[in-house]
């Protein structure tokens, strides 16, 4: 937290996103490799297996 000249208290967010400066630290969600958000993957996204699916099913 930093204060402000009318003595309130503000809230200092980080230089910059770490995850994001360390690319090869992230891995995607999508085919699990580093180095990529999931957002920026160029693999098709993967299809749920049908263990999950009925596990789904049945939460619902």
């Amino acid at each position: 937290q930093n204060q402000i000249g009318n003595g309130n208290l503000v809230a200092v967010r980080a230089e910059g996103n770490t995850a994001r400066n360390n690319g090869n630290q992230i891995r995607c969600y999508n085919c699990r490799r580093l180095g990529h958000f999931a957002r920026d993957c160029t693999v098709r996204p993967r299809r749920r297996d049908a263990a999950y699916l009925q596990t789904q099913l049945l939460i619902a």
